[in-house]
């Protein structure tokens, strides 16, 4: 306990000039105001961000008056929920009023009430590790469900029963996945319980709301955590129903690996990648992680000699993949990384010991695109063989793959692979204009490239006209 006074008190100090000010204008005005939520949260646990959240007894149009002239920039985040944003320095903070909010049975939106009193507001919160504040100026801390014996026992209970939490808001069951995720810490028996008897409420959730909660938990530092509580509460069925899927009946006269423990292995595997590839985490891996596998349950056929076959699950679980991801509504940029890497993730063990061509690994390269680095870290979390020897080899072979393409990309600038005339010259030399003609002499020249390297300028324009000839 000790050290956590310390740690409060030493972000507070950090944050001084920005609280203590706050403080000081709202008090002055009459106004209560106090941290709260996350900060209070993480300079509890020794972490320190520069995004600050406060809450205040003043509505939202007399925080406004009260931010002017002394924050850098401001702007309104959502007046109808009572939050007003401001920058000061290098900290940017959202100052909201007490409040309260629900949810109708059947209404994807909150019920917005405005609150009276700091207890009040506190009450609303998802969690009690969330449901501490700090007042200000006179840095006052304020718990009272118990957070900080919470925190210190690293587990997620609600302020009230969670069956009244999950009425209210039922996002707080993906946050309760989130937040195991992040901090690595135990759920209360009663949360999964309530969570397990009220998954199906999620459904009037935005799609929106629900990526971002898993967003946050897949990019967690414990994403097992998180996942294998949404597996557990019968949640991932109705947000994600391709994970638990991949938890196939065993048959014991078929053996075949657990797809589901395999995947979050791979996971883990591909995030252990991650800072020497990325400097950090990276999306777009850990969901091509998390995906990479889904088509495995459409695909699975057992033989008469008692083994499984998964063909095709790379092409299914794409299609799948892409399906998902729309549905929960990322970026298309996103949907297209992580679905080329779903369907590309087998490529690699056609490679044998080395047997590729250049003309073979110049297609893996144009194929994976700008998506290289992240399938070269798929394909390597991919492997979770538990033979030592196995798994050496694969490594050994990945690495000598690796090095063949650096080899060809610095000889050839693989990663400008094109023919060596363009579409202009291919028409001059042609004599054709714009058309179907030029794009089939285009490919025909790419595939030459593929095949046999650069060319140079003088060969293509024989090799061009010859097929030209034979068309």
């Amino acid at each position: 306990m000790v050290e956590v006074q310390r740690s409060v008190a030493a972000e507070l100090d950090r944050i001084a000039p920005v609280i203590d000010e706050l403080g000081r204008r709202f008090t002055e005005a009459g106004h209560e105001i106090a941290l709260v939520g996350g900060p209070v949260r993480d300079a509890m646990l020794g972490r320190h961000h520069n995004d600050l959240d406060l809450t205040t007894s003043a509505r939202p149009e007399q925080t406004e008056r009260l931010l002017k002239g002394w924050a850098d920039a401001m702007w309104d985040m959502g007046r109808d929920f009572g939050t007003i944003g401001c920058r000061k320095g290098e900290w940017q903070v959202e100052i909201t009023t007490y409040r309260s909010e629900s949810y109708d049975p059947s209404s994807r939106n909150p019920d917005v009430a405005f609150g009276d009193t700091l207890a009040g507001d506190l009450g609303r919160r998802d969690f009690t590790v969330n449901a501490m504040a700090v007042r200000l100026p006179g840095r006052e801390v304020e718990d009272p469900y118990g957070g900080v014996l919470d925190l210190a026992h690293r587990v997620l209970r609600t302020p009230g029963t969670p069956e009244d939490s999950f009425s209210d808001d039922p996002l707080r069951m993906m946050r309760a996945a989130r937040f195991a995720a992040q901090l690595g810490f135990e759920v209360d028996e009663s949360v999964v319980a309530a969570m397990t008897a009220m998954a199906e409420r999620i459904e009037i959730i935005s799609a929106e709301r629900v990526r971002d909660e898993l967003v946050k938990l897949v990019m967690g530092a414990y994403p097992r955590r998180g996942l294998t509580l949404l597996v557990d509460t019968g949640l991932a069925e109705l947000v994600l129903p391709e994970l638990p899927a991949l938890a196939l009946e065993r048959d014991e006269h078929h053996r075949h690996k657990d797809v589901y423990e395999h995947t979050l292995t791979v996971l883990e595997q591909a995030i252990d990648q991650e800072q020497e590839r990325f400097g950090g985490p990276d999306l777009v891996s850990r969901l091509a992680a998390l995906m990479h596998d889904v088509g495995k349950p459409r695909t699975r056929r057992f033989l008469d000699d008692g083994t499984v076959t998964f063909h095709h699950h790379d092409v299914v679980g794409a299609k799948l993949t892409r399906k998902r991801m729309k549905a929960l509504r990322f970026s298309n940029d996103d949907i297209d990384a992580v679905s080329a890497l779903v369907e590309l993730h087998l490529r690699f063990h056609g490679y044998g010991s080395g047997e590729w061509t250049d003309s073979a690994v110049r297609r893996y390269v144009r194929d994976a695109g700008d998506q290289l680095t992240r399938l070269h870290v798929l394909t390597r979390a991919d492997s979770t063989t538990r033979n030592r020897r196995k798994a050496e080899r694969l490594a050994r072979t990945y690495d000598d793959l690796e090095a063949r393409i650096e080899r060809l990309a610095e000889a050839e600038e693989l990663g400008a692979m094109r023919p060596d005339l363009d579409g202009n010259q291919i028409m001059e030399i042609l004599g054709v204009g714009p058309g179907r003609e030029v794009g089939e002499a285009y490919r025909h020249l790419l595939e030459l490239r593929m095949d046999e390297g650069p060319l140079g300028e003088e060969r293509a324009r024989e090799e061009l006209l010859a097929w030209w000839a034979r068309r």
